[in-house]
């Protein structure tokens, strides 16, 4: 899929995320740039320190570095190097998940600097962006990213907003599926499976079809139960949004009216919520760490989950280790064609503050960090969060280690498919209400027909809130780089 962005050089044609179409068209053609970056992809980390000394040269410079918490473990290691190397001295700065978002939209506030470089979850980017707290880096990018860099780079979507560049993605939360192989490989299983619904028990194409495997492994008397998928509050709707998408709709129309409470949309929610009932009871309650203690006894038929999950489940912890199977999240039919809509969620991207003094030195370290070769020591860490996100990640003995290759070649599919999250200032307020009218859905105290009428009357008002107009050139621009073979069969 070509990537296409106006004006800069950066912004002609970044990468493409199908592997498949990569092949048939030339890297060349893909990646040529009108003026020529000053670094080149080998040994880019060498190039960078030269740079960064040369800069520095003659003066004392402090970088700060703000990351979400449990990450510096993949930050640490990099900066580190990167100090030695430079004499650049480098503090860290830790916030929680939860706030470093709104720590970086307070420093732009009260216009007092406490770092230089930040880490904040890929969809709050919009929010930041327009509260003036990142600056962009499109002048930088033109002068030092080298012209292959995004070759390799899976997804690139969060980077950009409104066609320009604010900061380099550094970890690949894609969401997608675990499956207790054991039971998926049993021969009485598969026998009594295709018996009832007609076609082999493997791993599921489509949301139907996982539906149906759920219902089937859901034995509450024998300790067995369908799955584990997040039926709490706060994660309820990533799973929706992902079946929505693989019913074949966007979820706004080309004047930004949602599409959610659509008939699709309806359909969506109503199989979700059917399912909720094969699921082990603690479903609804039950947030990410306790999620994975418990499909980890291996007693459960599914899992949805990112690459923290298979750090959990391939660990010592796990009682299912080495009996997974994994897959893309399950996709849809359309026009009589499986439509597969992988979905990211989180992310981390390394940003450079607008208040910062040194911001061509701290695009500098940013580049440095997400450089083939430091980024791959940053993703080594197995207690961290980053998890891979360029292509050469995929091929490192320690990487495999930690999440095994079966998983890699699930997860690289689906970083590569990914569609986005919802890129638009005032994400959290989209989402709050949609998560909070799906939970009352899940309660009953909702119709999901109500759920989700109710959820496009108050994005309308969101929008009009913040300029319908100003909203419509982000989601067009975020429409676009949906990936090509996705687009195509959206509405």
């Amino acid at each position: 899929m070509k990537y296409q962005f106006s004006n800069s050089r950066r912004k002609l044609l970044i990468k493409a995320s199908s592997a498949a179409i990569a092949s048939q068209i030339s890297a060349t053609s893909l990646f040529a740039k009108p003026n020529q970056a000053q670094f080149t992809l080998n040994n880019l980390d060498e190039q960078i320190i030269k740079q960064a000394k040369k800069l520095t040269e003659g003066k004392s410079v402090t970088l700060s570095i703000l990351q979400p918490q449990g990450s510096l473990g993949n930050v640490k290691p990099v900066g580190d190097i990167f100090s030695k190397l430079t004499n650049i001295s480098i503090n860290y700065i830790e916030s929680s998940l939860d706030e470093i978002n709104a720590k970086i939209l307070a420093q732009s506030l009260s216009n007092e600097i406490s770092f230089d470089i930040a880490l904040p979850a890929t969809f709050g980017l919009p929010d930041l962006i327009e509260a003036g707290s990142i600056r962009d880096l499109d002048e930088f990018v033109d002068s030092y990213e080298p012209t292959n860099f995004y070759h390799d780079m899976l997804y690139p979507t969060g980077d950009f907003y409104k066609n320009k560049f604010y900061g380099y993605q550094t970890d690949g939360d894609t969401y997608l599926m675990f499956y207790n192989k054991a039971w998926l490989e049993d021969k009485t299983e598969q026998n009594n499976f295709k018996k009832e619904y007609g076609y082999p028990l493997a791993v599921p194409k489509t949301w139907e079809q996982l539906d149906q495997m759920t219902r089937f492994f859901h034995r509450p008397d024998e300790n067995m139960y369908g799955g584990a998928l997040f039926r709490n509050k706060d994660y309820i709707a990533w799973e929706w949004w992902t079946r929505f998408h693989a019913k074949g709709y966007y979820p706004f129309n080309n004047k930004l009216q949602p599409q959610i409470n659509s008939d699709a949309g309806v359909e969506a929610l109503t199989e979700l919520l059917e399912t909720t009932n094969y699921l082990y009871p603690q479903s609804k309650t039950n947030g990410l760490f306790e999620n994975w203690e418990a499909f980890a006894e291996g007693n459960m038929f599914c899992n949805i989950g990112w690459g923290g999950t298979q750090k959990y489940l391939n660990g010592p912890k796990s009682k299912i280790k080495d009996n997974l199977a994994f897959g893309p999240a399950p996709g849809g039919i359309v026009n009589n064609e499986l439509l597969h809509t992988p979905y990211f969620n989180w992310g981390w991207n390394y940003t450079v503050s607008s208040l910062t003094k040194e911001p061509e030195i701290a695009y500098l370290f940013t580049l440095f960090a997400c450089s083939p070769k430091m980024s791959t020591e940053a993703v080594k860490f197995a207690d961290g969060y980053f998890d891979p996100f360029r292509s050469e990640h995929y091929s490192d003995s320690e990487i495999q280690e930690t999440y095994s290759e079966p998983f890699l070649a699930a997860h690289k599919f689906s970083m590569e498919n990914s569609i986005p999250d919802l890129y638009l200032t005032g994400q959290g307020e989209y989402w709050d209400i949609l998560k909070e009218n799906i939970d009352l859905a899940n309660r009953s105290t909702l119709t999901p027909k109500l759920a989700l009428d109710t959820t496009a009357k108050a994005w309308n008002q969101i929008s009009a809130r913040y300029g319908v107009k100003a909203q419509l050139e982000q989601w067009q621009f975020l429409k676009s780089k949906y990936p090509e073979n996705i687009r195509k069969k959206l509405i």
